[in-house]
Order: C-alpha cells, then structure tokens, then sequence
C-alpha cells in the first residue's frame, strides 16, 4: 500500500509547493510510482509541472463526487508520476463542507481505493490550517514541514505541530511527523546556518539531513512547467532533491 505525505505548512512561501513538485519528480525518476494531489485552490502544483488542466476534472470534483478518480488523473507530465490537479473551486469547498458529515475525511475516501496503485502519494497542502488542511492530514500517514531558514523560522512551527497532534488524537491515529526540511539554505551567510542549529538544539521532531538551497535554477523551473530534475538535471536543486527522496525511501524500514 502506498506511503501517504502531506507536505505542509501554514506559512506561505517556505518552499512547499517546490518540495511537494519536486520531491514527488525525484522519486518518480528514482522508479517509484507517485501520486501528486495539489490540495491547494492556488493550483500552482499543477502549473508547476505544465499539466493541462480540464474544467471539472480536479481534486475539488473529486472529493465532491462530481468525478471519479481516473477522470481527474494527469498521466502525461513526468514519467511514473501522476497528478490530479487543483483550482479556485476547491476555495469554495471549506464553505460547502460545513454541513456535511465526517467532513474531514472527504479527502481519506476519495483516494482510499488508490493506495495499492502507488508506491508515495504527495498531498501539497494550502498555506493554512484549514478544513482543506485537516483532510490532507487525515488522509496521511506522515507529514513533512518545510521551513524557511530565516529568522522567523520557528514563528507558527508550534501550531503546525499541535494541528498534526490533534489530527493524530481525534481522527487519524496513525499520523506522526515524518520530518522538518529546512528550505531556501544560503549558505553565504551566517543567519541560515544559525537557524539550522537553532532547530537542530530547540526541536524534538525528526529533522531531514538533506538541506534546500537558494537556487536560481529551482526558481526558474515552475515558469517553464518542468520539475528541476528535468529542468537542470545537474543543479543543486535537482541533486538536493534527490537526496531528499533517498531519504526518504530510506525510512521504509523504521516505517
């Protein structure tokens, strides 16, 4: 059965999106079978990996039941890699669920029947701790949170941890962290190594070895509809991520 991995954090621009992308490119490359679900109404998973995306076929009519699943799977974007997609409807969801039973399971149903299909299924989160949130992380096994290496690092870091706590508590037992991955590392300066060791000393959760840097390459990517590993194969970016995914794989056995 597949590993799931919510990628989250309520902070916005931490590098979550290019991790969820990337990462999911990484193993699939590695000959993992990969499921990417955005989960986030922005859609730039989607774009990020130049998929062409059709009205009524995404994760918002998914979760609904206004579509099956095979309906709203993307196949053709990176070998081994499949997606299923997002938009601005999927905003209107959290308003919609309000009176709907079991809601934050909607998700966890939706995908069930999949899990045999793929090795890894990546869920991008939105940046909140919302109804979107609290279904992404029902329906995993672990999350990951990426954190800036800036001075705020640690600000919300807290609330993510006792969201996934709660989660973990009422509704999905199984959940734990599977590890904090530090983001947008320059190691030009001082501060980035100094909230490396900040986390490192301060922090009880398991915290990834492999560090993301800064890299122009990485940021480049997403316009051009192509994951690093495809877009600059020899890049930082591109070998970080790799590393990152082997990482990964390699908690198989503590799983």
């Amino acid at each position: 059965m597949g590993r799931t991995i919510a990628i989250t954090n309520q902070k916005g621009g931490v590098g979550k999106t290019t991790t969820a992308i990337n990462l999911s490119a990484a193993l699939a490359e590695a000959g993992q079978r990969v499921l990417l679900i955005d989960f986030d109404p922005q859609g730039n998973t989607g774009s990020g990996l130049g998929a062409e995306i059709k009205k009524g076929n995404t994760v918002y009519d998914l979760i609904c039941g206004n579509a099956e699943f095979k309906d709203c799977v993307i196949r053709e974007s990176v070998e081994n890699l499949d997606l299923i997609p997002s938009d601005m409807n999927l905003a209107g969801a959290e308003a919609e669920f309000q009176d709907i039973e079991h809601m934050e399971s909607k998700l966890s149903e939706a995908i069930k029947g999949e899990k045999d299909n793929y090795d890894y299924i990546i869920i991008d989160c939105p940046p909140s701790l919302s109804v979107l949130t609290i279904n992404a992380l029902t329906a995993s096994d672990t999350a990951i949170i990426p954190i800036q290496c800036e001075y705020y690092a640690l600000e919300g870091l807290n609330q993510v941890l006792k969201t996934i706590y709660l989660v973990r508590k009422k509704l999905n037992p199984k959940l734990r962290v599977e590890g904090v991955l530090f983001t947008m590392y320059d190691s030009r300066t001082n501060l980035s190594e100094q909230v490396v060791e900040t986390v490192r000393e301060n922090l009880r959760e398991s915290i990834y070895d492999t560090v993301i840097p800064r890299n122009i390459k990485l940021a480049e990517a997403p316009s051009h509809g192509l994951p690093i590993n495809i877009y600059d194969t020899r890049s930082t970016g591109a070998e970080s991520y790799r590393l990152l995914a082997a990482e990964i794989m390699s908690k198989e056995s503590d799983l």
